[in-house]
């Protein structure tokens, strides 16, 4: 099978294939409509009933020759309609040669958020079709994992599955995938980051070897790139790639602020800010995300909140209450920055920097989706002033740089190494520094 790599974007779409000295731009050319695919007809009858016309970039050049029967790897920005790009082709196959009675798709997600909204799509989808699906991910309780067991046995046509949740079937014996098709790993890069590398590998050995795979990421970093090679089907070539941009519609803006300014920070952003009904904060650390919510919440405010100690029914609670619209603004960790799609998102406030300059980009790619227009707000600490350059670096632009309120000029950060005991870093006991690093740590 052939390998390919497809990176789409909406101000460009590029195709590589072959060597990666090979190389063909795409311009000028029509945008397909769903009709000209070629779908069966029970699929485009859901397709004209939800409204979908014309395909993405990304489902544009990767339909094809997903319906084609090559492997695919893709790189595609957040918001660019990928989830279509692999589900319509795999649908369109299962609804020519439907098999009720085995397992015959297997998408693997790197959360239970992910696995949820991938199966709430596919069920729209599909809906017209006979194609059977159920998602299987844990934090649940044990009927839930007795219904997933069933359905394993059984055989459902498609499983959407999170790593740790599907290592656990696998483990007691009954999951049978010999007659499977299909394996999609979507969000690869969140994947490896999360450490599931090994339990991908598992699960891949126990999986036919003649299967076609399609591997979906939103980076492309060089260890995407190795696993790659590991899972896909005679590739054929290593391809260098480019790095994904914010979406233009996107107002990027920076506040330069001392850490104990950052709460009251953010009172005066949003107060200021009335009108932005769907509001998403993003903290580094579980415990910023409960002192920000409570801090928000004190000022009269409607705040929901996101993190690992909550359990899957209550992260759903918080989930739907912010997507209904009851609550207006949520505090999260990067759970909820990449793939989770929620219409309506007006502003994006990042109240630590990320680690990785590429979750900057996913962070604020939660605003401004299908064409309108959003705000992205960043907080910028002396410790962090590094790691934003390079930030901007990525994204080939300056951010601008907003002044502090005027109540808040006391709180602009001061350059590193300038300060006292009381400074950024601290001191332990014996009055040594305590390395910024390791303030820093905890769960997310």
């Amino acid at each position: 099978m052939q390998y390919l790599y497809l990176q789409a974007t909406y101000e460009k779409r590029l195709i590589f294939a072959g060597a990666p000295s090979r190389f063909e731009k795409i311009e000028n050319r029509k945008t397909l409509k769903f009709t000209e695919f070629g779908f069966e007809e029970a699929l485009q009858e859901g397709l004209d009933a939800m409204g979908f016309e014309k395909a993405t970039p990304v489902q544009e050049q990767a339909i094809p020759p997903i319906m084609e029967g090559k492997d695919v790897l893709a790189c595609a920005q957040t918001g660019t309609g990928k989830t279509a790009a692999f589900l319509l082709p795999m649908l369109n196959d299962l609804s020519k040669n439907p098999n009720e009675e085995a397992v015959q798709v297997l998408i693997i997600e790197p959360t239970r958020e992910l696995a949820q909204q991938v199966d709430r799509e596919l069920e729209a989808l599909s809906y017209f079709t006979n194609v059977s699906s159920i998602a299987i991910y844990g934090g649940r309780d044990g009927h839930a994992m007795e219904q997933e067991r069933r359905a394993l046995k059984r055989g459902a046509s498609i499983i959407v599955a999170t790593p740790g949740r599907l290592t656990s079937h696998l483990d007691m014996g009954y999951v049978n995938f010999d007659a499977l098709r299909f394996l999609i790993l979507d969000e690869a890069d969140r994947m490896l980051d999360m450490g599931f590398a090994p339990a991908i590998m598992n699960i891949v050995h126990k999986l036919p070897r003649e299967r076609q795979t399609l591997l979906f990421s939103a980076t492309m970093p060089s260890q995407i790139r190795k696993f790659a090679k590991q899972i896909l089907n005679e590739p054929i070539a290593e391809i260098n790639i480019a790095i994904s941009k914010p979406a233009e519609n996107i107002l990027q803006l920076a506040y330069e602020v001392d850490d104990s300014a950052k709460i009251r920070l953010t009172q005066k952003v949003l107060e200021a800010n009335q009108r932005l009904e769907r509001v998403i904060i993003f903290a580094g650390r579980k415990r910023t995300v409960k002192e920000l919510a409570q801090s928000l919440k004190q000022k009269g405010m409607s705040v929901g909140a996101i993190h690992s100690d909550l359990s899957q029914d209550e992260r759903e609670e918080q989930l739907h209450a912010f997507k209904s619209g009851k609550t207006p603004v949520i505090v999260a960790t990067d759970v909820i920055s990449r793939g989770i799609d929620v219409k309506g998102i007006d502003a994006v406030i990042n109240f630590d920097v990320p680690g990785d300059a590429e979750d900057y980009v996913h962070r604020i790619g939660r605003t401004a989706r299908a064409e309108a227009s959003g705000m992205a707000f960043t907080y910028v600490n002396a410790e962090d002033a590094y790691r934003f350059r390079k930030i901007e670096d990525l994204i080939e632009r300056k951010v601008q740089r907003l002044p502090l309120p005027e109540e808040l000029k006391d709180a602009t950060p001061k350059p590193k190494g300038r300060r006292g005991g009381g400074g950024y870093r601290g001191r332990g006991k014996g009055g040594k520094k305590r390395s910024g690093k390791g303030r820093r740590k905890g769960k997310r």
